[in-house]
């Protein structure tokens, strides 16, 4: 064992509790040395191998006919573990699988041991080795290592309640996890619904009804007739003047990663803006990604509200007679259609065709209209965001309330001890 690899340090257990060291309650095996060149991500009669990318997807697409002793079979439920990153521990939950080098098959020593309060443990020690193993690059974990870590075994019966103990507690947290994740996947389906409602009429039908206006008064309009269009520039960066001191946003595409754009990450003076192509723009805008490889799969769109300039990758939408939110959350509910109706083929870098997006047809409610649209919308996109939010917590409180049950439960604190057991012996 390498010395400048710290082991966890032991704590007080209950008396009828005892340390060892887990070499003596497991049996280890490293991976075989299969050789890459026979890797195929075809079956065609080859064995499934287990790399270390598929400790924690349990599943695995690649294959291998190179022979290997039996004894490097991997079945369903056995656990395994990644020696090297992040030392991640899985119990294996596909079909019977080869283990290739770098990844360890444990098992427990079942007079003794029980195989899920292995499991169990196994992530707190792995945690604490990877925390204190240096390295410049990947970090490797060594047999030796496992093998020298100390283990708090309590008596088999108790190990049974401390296992059902964990499942019962991990089972509702589970649960609350599976409801947070839910919200959290059908997130940008929500958004979409809404904004299609929003556009499609449907979500002001009853107040056009109790108002006396009728869908008939929409129009569709182009994008180039919304209002007036600005591009941009970048002031020399040989000039260090040009930003001394800038208090005018000069927005690019690393900028736009939020409805409304309030800061930049670089900004310039007035001084830059007359020595360049940039436009100084002082009307609230809706802005567009024209070239990024963003665009391969997104559009970004934003707006600004105060003065502002772009560089040449960006233009900018002054509407004129549209108010300003409606005319970004038209175009965000349109952003996929526009993005594939839009973008140039053929070229090198991604970028959008100014022409087809000019053309580009909205669906233009009376003003009076707009404003409700906008207030029904902007209020359950902050719902939406809201749930969202509230679920990451949920996830992320999951997560350190596990550990949190872990960590009492390997030090006998989850009250499920009977101190008349006799400790374990070996």
């Amino acid at each position: 064992m390498a010395k400048h690899v710290p082991l966890p340090e032991k704590y007080p257990l209950p008396p009828n509790w005892t340390w060892f060291e887990m070499g003596k309650l497991v049996h280890m095996k490293s991976g075989f040395p299969f050789n890459s060149k026979r890797f195929s991500t075809e079956r065609d009669g080859r064995r499934p191998l287990i790399r270390i990318r598929d400790v924690l997807r349990g599943e695995t697409a690649t294959y291998t006919d190179e022979a290997c002793p039996e004894e490097y079979i991997v079945h369903a439920g056995e656990i395994i573990i990644g020696m090297d990153g992040d030392f991640n521990v899985a119990k294996w939950n596909s079909a019977d699988a080869l283990l290739n080098q770098r990844v360890c098959w444990i098992e427990a020593n079942r007079a003794v041991l029980l195989h899920d309060f292995l499991f169990y443990y196994l992530p707190i020690p792995l945690r604490i080795i990877n925390g204190a193993t240096p390295s410049m690059t990947v970090k490797h974990l060594s047999t030796k290592t496992l093998s020298a870590t100390p283990f708090p075994l309590p008596p088999l019966a108790e190990q049974r309640r401390i296992v059902e103990r964990i499942e019962s507690l991990f089972s509702k947290l589970d649960a609350a996890r599976e409801n947070a994740q839910s919200v959290l996947d059908g997130f940008e389906t929500r958004k979409a619904a809404i904004l299609r409602r929003a556009f499609s009429g449907e979500l002001t039908a009853n107040w056009r009804a109790e108002h006396g206006h009728s869908k008939e008064q929409w129009t569709t309009r182009a994008l180039r007739d919304c209002g007036a269009w600005s591009g941009g520039g970048t002031p020399s960066m040989k000039h260090p003047e040009y930003w001394q001191a800038g208090d005018i946003l000069w927005i690019t595409p690393k900028d736009m990663k939020a409805n409304l754009i309030e800061d930049s990450i670089m900004r310039i003076n007035m001084e830059g803006v007359g020595n360049s192509s940039a436009n100084y723009i002082e009307k609230h805008s809706v802005l567009f990604v024209m070239r990024s490889g963003i665009l391969r799969h997104t559009l970004p769109i934003a707006m600004v509200e105060q003065p502002f300039t772009v560089n040449q990758d960006l233009k900018a939408l002054s509407p004129s007679d549209i108010d300003l939110h409606y005319l970004f959350w038209a175009c965000k509910c349109r952003e996929k259609d526009i993005l594939e109706n839009c973008a140039k083929n053929g070229t090198t870098v991604e970028s959008m065709n100014s022409k087809a997006l000019m053309g580009y047809e909205l669906p233009i409610a009376p003003a009076e209209e707009q404003a409700v649209i906008v207030r029904y919308v902007e209020s359950m996109m902050e719902q939406e965001q809201e749930a969202k939010a509230a679920a990451e917590r949920v996830l992320t409180s999951v997560g350190l309330m596990k550990e949190a049950i872990l960590a009492r439960a390997f030090r006998g604190l989850l009250g499920t001890n009977d101190p008349a057991e006799p400790c374990a012996e070996i």
